[in-house]
């Protein structure tokens, strides 16, 4: 094992010994599932669920040497290891459809619930002040923060962007949002009181694993948002959270991003009481994130008129995705969706922006999606739809409820319920997922298994 170089997570079997499996990581992960005399080598814990739930979770340089009887666990240098059993808390019904013709639909209405089980026990008594024991080592470092940096791929980098806007703007941290990618090849300046966040469903995303042991070599402290408990990242860090989703089979992640979000809104409020900024802490905005779950569920309930929009649109080959402040993101994300699991071209841009080239596309043929609730830069957001129109786009709105004045102004609209600007992303968000699933599937694109994606990017 020592002349491979690389990242690898290997399972073996030799045609010499076929009672015999070995199993070997370096970079990728790796976890063997331990049954009723048998065994299970997957990447994923979700894979196993069916079979078994106790797991060991081997590191990097590990070897497992598995027989029918027993199983092994050595260094790369053949020096035994004593390793622990961990059991899995999710339950396999979780990793079932459960009556929904796809993963992601299911996943997508789960939302109400997996936002409740985010912050669920994590408030204290008087329901104002937020408590997250994952952090509870770290207080003091988290106290004398100075700087932040994000650091994530894909769906959670949209994440990140909305956490850098929420952090910025109640706590005025200066926060950077970087492509794990990218971080981990130049020069990153890490100063005394950096924290470095990381956010991965999987908690095994090995651009953003590289970038988490990059920081710490750098000395930085780093906090993990994750969903899978035991997952590499959530071990490398210092301290974290985790997002309590269940598994998220469909690849498009969806109830995975708005945890996310309200995870990075906790971790708000909590530094908010780290350094004593009480202003922040007010009962009226913790109201109002208890009260999202419940206005995602309005917004499920008017999922046949998302479907109708699919239907309209599902022959276009472009599409563009326009929003402003926290909606930039949520641009972003919606565009990344529909080109993820219908294959259409879609670009998300700052609504602003389009005067800077995208707006040369505009014509009868490519439909605009405009994140366009009612925040402080409304009426910014009026006049680009505006300017699509002269140059006849068709305009396709999400818009805060009673908002009569912009269903005058476009072809369609679809309405959220109103909340602060920093949690409107989880809900403007909902009807995007939705569009980008029903385009999909009037197209008849395998929504769950898109071509050429995986659930957890585990190779640079």
């Amino acid at each position: 094992m020592k002349e491979i170089e690389g990242a690898y997570g290997l399972a073996i079997i030799s045609l010499d010994e076929p009672e015999k499996l070995i199993a070997a990581r370096h970079g990728s992960p790796l976890i063997v599932g331990i049954g009723k005399g048998e065994y299970f080598i997957t990447s994923d814990v979700a894979a196993i669920l069916e079979y078994t739930k106790n797991v060991v979770y081997l590191e990097d340089n590990e070897i497992a040497v598995l027989t029918r009887d027993d199983m092994v666990t050595t260094d790369i240098n053949n020096v035994p290891i004593s390793k622990r059993i961990d059991e899995v808390q999710w339950n396999v019904d979780k990793v079932e459809k459960g009556g929904y013709k796809h993963f992601m639909l299911k996943e997508i209405h789960e939302q109400p619930q997996t936002l409740r089980d985010a912050m669920l026990g994590r408030f204290e008594k008087d329901n104002t002040l937020v408590r997250l024991g994952g952090l509870k080592e770290k207080e003091k470092n988290l106290h004398d923060i100075k700087r932040i940096i994000i650091v994530a791929c894909g769906t959670s980098w949209h994440a990140g962007l909305i956490g850098e806007y929420i952090i910025e703007d109640l706590l005025a941290i200066p926060v950077e949002v970087e492509y794990a990618s990218e971080f981990r090849y130049r020069n990153p300046i890490i100063e005394e009181g950096t924290l470095v966040i990381s956010i991965s469903q999987s908690g095994e995303t090995a651009d953003t694993l590289a970038a988490v042991n990059e920081a710490k070599k750098r000395g930085a402290t780093v906090l993990a948002i994750c969903n899978v408990v035991g997952s590499s990242i959530a071990r490398e860090s210092d301290c974290g959270m985790f997002l309590h989703a269940g598994p998220e089979i469909g690849v498009a992640s969806t109830k995975a991003f708005t945890s996310q979000i309200t995870a990075l809104f906790l971790l708000t409020l909590f530094m908010a009481r780290m350094k004593g900024q009480k202003e922040i802490l007010s009962k009226d905005i913790v109201s109002k994130l208890r009260e999202v779950p419940g206005q995602v569920k309005k917004v499920l309930e008017k999922e046949d008129q998302i479907a109708e929009i699919a239907r309209r649109y599902k022959d276009n080959e472009n599409f563009l995705y326009l929003g402003r402040g926290y909606n930039y993101p949520v641009a972003l994300e919606g565009a990344l969706k529909l080109k993820e699991i219908s294959y259409i071209h879609a670009e998300g841009y700052p609504a602003a922006e389009m005067k800077h080239g995208p707006i040369a596309l505009v014509d009868k043929d490519m439909p605009v999606v405009f994140i366009a609730t009612k925040d402080k830069v409304y009426t910014k957001i009026l006049g680009n739809i505006e300017e699509i129109r002269t140059r006849g786009g068709k305009v396709i709105a999400i818009a805060s409820e009673g908002d009569n004045e912009i269903s005058e102004m476009v072809d369609h609209v679809f309405y959220i319920p109103e909340t602060i600007d920093a949690l409107t992303p989880i809900l403007s968000v909902i009807p995007l997922q939705l569009l980008a699933y029903h385009m999909a599937v009037m197209r008849g694109c395998d929504v769950d298994k898109p071509r050429n994606l995986a659930k957890s990017v585990t190779v640079e």
